[in-house]
């Protein structure tokens, strides 16, 4: 029996000194292209002086400086139970499932057979003078015996990968699996950055709302006191109507922001994986923005390996490039090696007992290649090629983008807080002139219509307010988003992005 074991062994050995000869890859060595990202080395809009981003230690859940504790509780509800993350969470667990099956077929595959065959056969001598050897002599010329063989076997097939085409594509599927990663990232960011939103949104028109019903008590006291000075000969029917008309404009805006509201509450319930309308309340009040330091934006480039859909973008370019080394290799001849060890005998006990047991084995080596494809191979050639050219300007158009959307953020949180502190002088300055109107007019020195232009001032003015605060809230809420989201630890990410599985170098 150690015979046998040592045949086996041999063969084994021999399978992985030929496989030691397979090494060489076909196709082109990625190479990361050049986009906009670096051709210029820092924001137009970028705050003074910048700072790098490895330099800077953030928390890991930046939307808890907001000093919101009711934003960090439905964020936080909100990855726990979103589908959309736990979708994204199965594609990743299928990536990985996909890397096995790739890494698998680089191995040798073995198995074990067990058969048992019984079969009868027709013989035919022919007649004449042929003289038959016991103890064929007795059956004639014609005869069918019954045969009975069982065998047991182990046998090892190795694909050699000459030309890289296996490892080409163990490589293409860890790549799909960085590429699942990274997407399962954006998710998250987009679900945070949207959690967010709502929250703000909800309480931007719940704001709103409150002034708008504010406005509605104030314009009736203000009809109360028109019909009653107009019974009193003071006014003329005019300044009632005009009353009247600011009345039924301020009670016409609850309905549309009633519904706004609903359907902004109803998209939050959906992020958090809850029915509709089933959420509590929310606070009304949202609180103002602490005193943020500024964003350590960093470098463009740096968007390169910050940005989970620029990530995206490059790891399917790879997989393209895998691609195209793929197809090259299959112009080239494929080479298989099969061993097999076992043993066979008339009868079932024969195969188990090494006195009756007779052994059998094989080596088989195929060599396949391709002589004429009518051009297909070729044209597979130039296919995969192609699609990595058109993935190439997807990439660079992603990047393009993304830094389209930081400046955007930048810019547009430098301008709004410009304007944030002009709406509030701009609230103090009408809600003055207001109360100013009110005792001129119950001095008799300024008419009704003074005390109504004011009154609508003041409510413009608050309601622009509430809308600005709310719009600063998600400009930042935008710029982490533009930035990656939240980019602690993610210095050594590009490092271990880029390692290939130690099978695939």
């Amino acid at each position: 029996m150690k015979a046998h074991v040592r045949v086996v062994w041999r063969l084994c050995l021999g399978l992985a000194a030929v496989a030691s000869l397979a090494g060489c890859m076909m196709g082109p060595k990625y190479k990361r292209p050049e986009t906009a990202a670096n051709q210029i080395k820092t924001f137009a809009h970028a705050p003074q002086p910048t700072a790098e981003v490895n330099e800077v230690n953030k928390p890991d859940e930046w939307w808890k400086r907001f000093g919101d504790p009711t934003t960090a509780d439905l964020v936080t509800r909100a990855l726990e139970r979103n589908y959309d993350l736990k979708a994204g969470a199965a594609r990743v667990l299928e990536a990985q499932a996909a890397l096995g099956q790739a890494r698998g077929q680089l191995w040798p595959a073995a198995s074990y057979n067990l058969t048992g065959d019984r079969s009868k056969r027709f013989f035919n001598f022919g007649t004449g003078d042929i003289e038959l050897p016991p103890p064929f002599d007795e059956l004639g010329a014609a005869f069918s015996p019954v045969t009975t063989t069982w065998s047991q076997s182990i046998s090892v097939t190795y694909l050699l990968d000459l030309f890289g085409k296996l490892r080409r594509a163990e490589r293409a599927a860890w790549e799909n699996l960085l590429a699942s990663s990274a997407s399962q990232q954006a998710v998250t960011n987009s679900v945070v950055a949207s959690v967010i939103q709502a929250r703000v949104n909800v309480a931007t028109l719940q704001r709103r709302l409150d002034i708008a019903q504010a406005n509605v008590k104030s314009w009736e006291r203000t009809v109360e006191i028109t019909e009653r000075r107009y019974k009193e000969g003071l006014i003329s029917p005019v300044a009632v109507r005009l009353a009247r008309t600011n009345l039924e404009t301020a009670l016409s805006q609850e309905p549309v922001l009633r519904l706004s509201l609903a359907t902004t509450a109803n998209a939050l319930d959906v992020l958090l994986a809850q029915p509709p309308g089933t959420s509590p309340s929310l606070p009304t009040t949202l609180p103002d923005l602490p005193e943020l330091e500024a964003v350590p934006v960093g470098v463009p480039a740096a968007l390169l390996d910050r940005r989970p859909d620029v990530k995206v973008a490059e790891f399917q370019l790879m997989v393209a490039n895998e691609q195209v080394g793929i197809s090259i290799a299959q112009l080239f001849p494929d080479l298989a090696l099969t061993a097999g060890y076992g043993f066979s005998g008339t009868t079932w006990n024969d195969i188990w007992k090494p006195s009756t047991q007779s052994e059998i084995y094989s080596t088989i080596m195929n060599v396949s290649a391709p002589i004429f494809q009518g051009g297909r191979l070729r044209a597979q050639i130039r296919a995969s090629k192609a699609r990595f050219a058109e993935l190439a300007a997807v990439y660079a158009g992603v990047v393009l983008t993304a830094m389209r959307e930081v400046e955007d953020a930048l810019v547009a949180e430098q301008l709004l807080q410009e304007q944030l502190a002009h709406a509030v002088l701009r609230v103090r300055e009408a809600q003055a002139g207001e109360e100013l109107a009110q005792q001129r007019y119950a001095q008799g020195v300024e008419n009704i219509l003074t005390v109504l232009e004011a009154q609508r001032q003041r409510r413009i003015a608050e309601e622009v307010l509430a809308i600005l605060k709310g719009q600063i809230w998600i400009t930042r809420v935008n710029l982490h988003l533009a930035l990656g989201g939240d980019w602690a630890g993610q210095s050594s990410e590009k490092q271990v992005a880029r390692e290939q599985p130690e099978t695939a170098k």
